[in-house]
């Protein structure tokens, strides 16, 4: 397959390709957590891991929380592997009774090679035929149950890759993902420019008019990020229904659409195809775009309220833009004045695109227990030691906590009792 990409793979996802191909090739079921930045090319990872565990024989499926972003594998997944004749299968809520059925027979005769989805992947009436390769997408947006439900489907444990675009810090990753090996993507494809990022109070919103009709007229594409759907009388933050409105009275020669999270999924996934497709030129939108979503055509990113969002979500969306050869900018717009912390988190990115740099700050920010996701069970709430002021202690107390273990076998029983006294199968396979 490498010869027919037409690009070079950087050298961290050739070393990522390597650890996940050497654990696919092992007696052992793998375990593993790819992070990488956004925009640093995980997904023909993924591919390459599926095609991996298609020539052994097995089925792969992949797991994402949006429709939007499944549906963006499938025709990812489709022009690299559609010329290998490898039979791909799609789930989704949104499918009709005469599609579902067809995918479903396609999955359960082991005919579907690769199965990518949505939730609708883990559903009871599902069934597999031979399903040996897990990857779960954006794995902080799903539930532990969640993810099992889809792994308990395989007649044996599957090998299982969990990804992220949110990257984490090291520390971080060795405390809350302790029993998983890690691959980094730590490095862009080459020839994408970093993108800059500008603050800007809303009092100057008619400057980022004028902005986007340079942008439009160079035939880019503009995204217009609210955090709100409607108007709120409680909150002092831009509704994506009164900006669209605003955006179509100021850019009258422009196609200005709306999608937000409330909108049934055929109508999201219709406007996306269109916005890709450049049919439309200024997309306003909720941050339901924040993960997945890949026009290189659009090079400008306007976040409204950005004092209202966290580093990490910030960070996500700006890596919509900057896909492509040209030049990006996100304006991050703000309502004065601002705590010194919304200020901090704004210079940080005005700073730096490095998302690990980014992770670390936020950890610093905000602490461990936030940055993950309140979905994500067992991460510690420690009452000593403290993750950002300790975290270079983690890899000495693996080393001993490996060694007393390796030391102590007659004494891992009552550990495990002492510690784990509630619902054990949740720990299965994790």
């Amino acid at each position: 397959m490498h010869k027919n990409l037409g690009f070079a793979l950087t050298s961290a996802q050739q070393r990522s390709i390597a650890d996940i191909n050497a654990d696919l090739s092992s007696n052992h079921p793998m375990l593993r957590l790819l992070q990488g930045d956004v925009g640093s090319g995980k997904t023909i990872v993924a591919v390459f891991a599926c095609l991996q565990a298609v020539e052994n024989g097995f089925q792969a499926a992949i797991m994402a929380p949006t429709e939007i972003l499944a549906s963006q594998h499938l025709q990812s997944f489709s022009n690299y592997l559609n010329p290998l004749n490898v039979e791909i299968a799609f789930l989704a809520g949104s499918q009709n009774t005469q599609t579902r059925a067809e995918q479903t027979k396609k999955i359960q005769s082991g005919q579907a090679q690769i199965v990518i989805g949505t939730h609708a992947l883990f559903q009871q009436s599902i069934t597999f035929d031979k399903l040996g390769f897990v990857i779960i997408d954006e794995q902080h947006k799903f539930g532990v149950h969640q993810r099992l439900s889809l792994v308990q489907k395989a007649h044996n444990t599957p090998h299982q890759l969990v990804m992220t675009a949110t990257p984490i810090p090291r520390s971080l990753t060795m405390s809350a993902y302790a029993d998983l090996d890690s691959s980094i993507i730590d490095e862009l494809p080459p020839g994408r420019m970093p993108v800059q990022t500008i603050a800007l109070s809303n009092e100057r919103k008619n400057e980022v008019i004028e902005k986007i009709k340079q942008v439009c007229n160079a035939n880019n594409q503009v995204y217009w990020v609210c955090t709100l759907i409607e108007e709120s009388e409680a909150l002092r933050a831009e509704s994506a229904i009164n900006t669209h409105h605003y955006l179509q009275q100021n850019l009258p020669n422009q196609s200005v659409v709306l999608i937000h999270g409330k909108m049934n999924k055929d109508e999201k996934i219709t406007i996306m195809q269109q916005f890709a497709c450049g049919e439309v030129n200024v997309l306003v939108a909720t941050t339901v775009i924040e993960v997945g979503v890949n026009v290189p055509n659009a090079s400008l990113m306007v976040i409204e309220n950005s004092e209202r969002l966290g580093l990490a979500q910030l960070h996500q969306l700006r890596g919509r833009v900057g896909r492509g050869n040209e030049k990006s900018i996100c304006i991050l717009m703000y309502q004065a004045p601002l705590s010194s912390t919304a200020k901090e988190r704004l210079n940080i990115l005005r700073q730096t695109n490095d998302g690990f740099a980014i992770a670390n700050k936020d950890l610093e920010l905000r602490g461990p227990g936030e940055i993950l996701g309140t979905q994500q069970t067992g991460i510690a709430n420690m009452k000593i030691a403290n993750i950002v002021r300790d975290g270079y202690l983690l890899k000495q107390v693996h080393f001993y906590c490996d060694k007393f273990i390796n030391e102590n076998e007659e004494k891992q029983q009552a550990l495990i009792q002492r510690w784990i006294t509630h619902d054990k199968s949740q720990y299965a396979s994790t």
